[in-house]
Order: structure tokens, then C-alpha cells, then sequence
């Protein structure tokens, strides 16, 4: 592992963020391992520094100055934040309607044509949230440049039609429901995160 996952890492085992069990993540997938953002991001000093690292990374990965940070509700929006005030930016956030299920802005929330961006996650394993949230600051007519996140578990795999960048990379198994080993051995399954099951 590269020094700066096994540092990300070591931060996320000292606050008790690094779980394992049987989880039920927001994508609908089943994992033996899941890492808690929250637990990390509640204090500031540990936000703040892991919002400079992923601001240094994004820049990398972004061909022209980043004007706007925009993250999903509700994992995103700590750490989107600290990348915001990282880069100088203005944050934003998108909301996923209960009915519908669709990511959209509210709250006022406006992005003007050409704008550029860069959106943020916690925690990516699929990339569904954040390929939602690219999505909608598309439609909006905003430029985005990069997305990137604390945790990639997908091990780089997950495609978002922009480029990436996390301060860790882990190859983290999550099966369906339907062919997940934990299930089939009677362990049963919790929900951790922020969207109720």
C-alpha cells in the first residue's frame, strides 16, 4: 500500500472507523468491511487536513481552477466542504428525492453554464452517487473536471465520466445480497451508514 493509504487507514482504525461484520451498503451490496466516515470527519482537525489532502489531489487531476465543490447528501458533505475550503471554492450539495430517488440541487442551490467543478464523496464503491451527482451539474451546464473521494473501494474500478482521485484505494469484496457469502452463513446483516435501509 502507498504511505498515504496506510496513513488514511491508520486514522480511520485510531477513531474506531474501520469496521468489520456484515454490512449493508448504499449501493444495495453486502461487504464484510465498512469504513465510517463520520467517526473520522466529527473531528475537525482530522477534517481539515483530509480536505487539504484530497484538495492537493483533485488539483492534480484538474486542467483549469476549480470554482465549484459540489457533494451528495449526506457522506459527502463534511469532506466536500473541506475541499471547498481547500481550493478557495464555493460548496454545494445535491439531495436524493425519497419518492423518486433522484439526486438534484434544492436549497437554492444554482450552478451557472461553464462553471467548473469537481465533486466530492466520502466513500466511493460503485461510484452510483457520485456519477449522480456529475449527472446533474452536467445538466446544470457546469464544467466538471474530477471527482474524487476519501475511500475508493472499488480498487479504481469504479467509473464516474470524469477523472478520479482518493487519498486510499482499497479492494474491498462486496457481493448482492442474493450471492453474498455472509448471508449464506447465517451472520446477519447491518445497516451503518446514512440512508436508512
Amino acid at each position: 500500500m502507498k504511505p498515504q493509504t496506510e496513513s488514511v487507514l491508520d486514522l480511520f482504525r485510531a477513531a474506531g472507523a474501520y469496521l468489520e461484520g456484515h454490512f449493508l451498503l448504499t449501493s444495495g451490496l453486502h461487504s464484510g468491511a465498512y469504513l465510517q466516515c463520520a467517526l473520522v470527519l466529527q473531528h475537525p482537525r482530522a477534517a481539515e487536513s483530509l480536505g487539504r489532502l484530497l484538495a492537493q489531489e483533485l488539483r492534480k487531476q484538474a486542467a483549469e481552477p476549480v470554482a465549484l465543490v459540489a457533494s451528495p447528501a449526506l457522506g459527502g458533505l463534511i469532506i466536500g466542504h473541506e475541499v471547498a475550503r481547500a481550493l478557495g471554492a464555493r460548496f454545494i450539495f445535491t439531495e436524493r428525492d425519497a419518492v423518486t430517488k433522484k439526486m438534484s440541487l434544492r436549497r437554492g442551490f444554482t450552478v451557472s453554464p461553464g462553471e467548473t467543478a469537481v465533486v466530492v464523496e466520502d466513500v466511493i464503491t460503485t461510484g452510483g452517487s457520485t456519477q449522480d451527482v456529475v449527472d446533474v451539474l452536467n445538466a446544470a451546464g457546469a464544467n466538471v473536471l474530477a471527482a474524487g473521494s476519501i475511500i475508493d473501494r472499488s480498487g479504481g474500478r469504479a467509473e464516474v465520466g470524469v477523472p478520479r482521485a482518493a487519498l486510499a484505494t482499497l479492494q474491498v469484496a462486496a457481493h448482492s445480497p442474493g450471492e453474498c457469502p455472509l448471508c449464506a452463513s447465517g451472520i446477519p446483516v447491518v445497516k451503518p451508514g446514512s440512508r436508512p435501509a
